[in-house]
């Protein structure tokens, strides 16, 4: 990240713009401070979709979500002064408490732009790790025009939600972690939004593993990357998609996540709503875990049957489960329905 107040940096330089060994640092730059999460097996999971399932429960990471790793490792990097003048993000949600908390533990401070219509319990969150909290229409209004605005006025850096080097390799921390700890996997399912967790997990997965197939996984809704992939380039849809996998609401990818996951994503599934929605029954009444719309996504995709040919060994990133109890229940009278 650049060391000017209120710049953005949206390359690495010349070859690739994330390796391995990026991913590597940022692990060790996250020992003591991110959790390691659990790798969850379950045989009646195993049983109901057909193959060994290991998912990473970044549910269990620190703000609920895998959002921290890249938060910490990009918020970390910054020089001294700028870390005194403190930092601002975007962030439908997560995103948005990763940089609060790691400002917070670096001794900064965060000004996050967030959506009006945030879940309550996450807009609740992000304040309670200290952040100021600004808001803003996402179907009329731009967030990043919006960030960058606030960051230029009150000379802050800016912290991208994915597109970063620094953000896209902590990421890839979650599938580095499941990987030392299931060994060889045939097949790595990771949610898609903006496509810095995809990107990081790829990267780290495949200089493991260079015959691993990771696959990305969107709500129909949201399918700006699977139809950026099928173009060859960046696609934009028309408008935001209204899905309940709101961390995946992204109009168009990142072209620094693109430029990775064009090259190392063997493609990308399609769930909808109601698939996300009985996946989320499942862990919560099988597994006994709470996972947020975006984080099942991964999970509906194997119950859905949507992976063919079915792996025999098969990792998941579950990427979060910061969910309300109100919309949590409000989902699940959805899917009884």
């Amino acid at each position: 990240m650049s060391s000017s107040p209120s710049t953005e940096a949206t390359g690495a330089g010349g070859g690739e713009p994330v390796t391995a060994a990026d991913v590597r640092s940022a692990a060790d730059r996250l020992k003591g401070v991110a959790h390691r999460t659990p790798v969850l097996r379950s045989r009646t999971l195993d049983r109901l979709v057909g193959t060994e399932v290991h998912l990473k429960c970044e549910n269990f990471q620190r703000i609920g979500a895998f959002k921290f790793r890249g938060a910490y490792n990009a918020v970390s990097r910054l020089p001294a002064d700028q870390l005194a003048n403190g930092v601002a993000a975007y962030s439908s949600g997560n995103h948005a408490q990763a940089v609060a908390l790691a400002a917070r533990e670096l001794g900064s401070r965060a000004v996050i732009v967030m959506p009006e219509d945030t879940p309550r319990s996450k807009m609740q969150a992000t304040q309670d790790y200290g952040a100021e909290v600004v808001v803003y229409d996402r179907y009329t209004e731009d967030r990043e025009v919006i960030g960058r605005r606030i960051a230029e006025e009150r000379g802050l850096a800016l912290v991208p939600p994915y597109e970063h080097p620094h953000i896209i390799a902590g990421q890839g921390t979650a599938a580095l972690e499941l990987l030392e700890e299931s060994g060889e996997l045939d097949a790595l399912l990771v949610p898609v939004g903006g496509g810095g967790l995809a990107a990081g997990s790829a990267v780290a997965a495949t200089s493991l593993y260079p015959d691993i197939r990771v696959t990305g996984v969107e709500p129909e809704a949201g399918d700006d990357t699977r139809r950026s992939l099928a173009a060859g380039r960046r696609v934009a849809l028309d408008a935001v998609p209204r899905t309940v996998a709101d961390g995946q609401a992204a109009v168009t990818p990142g072209e620094l996540t693109f430029s990775v996951n064009r090259r190392l994503l063997a493609g990308i599934e399609l769930v909808s709503d109601e698939e996300i929605r009985a996946a989320m029954r499942l862990a919560f009444e099988r597994l006994k875990i709470v996972v947020e719309p975006s984080g099942a996504t991964g999970l509906a995709a194997l119950l859905a049957g949507r992976i063919d040919p079915l792996p025999r060994r098969v990792g998941v990133v579950v990427s979060g489960g910061n969910i309300g109890t109100e919309r949590f229940l409000e989902l699940m009278r959805e899917d009884a329905d």
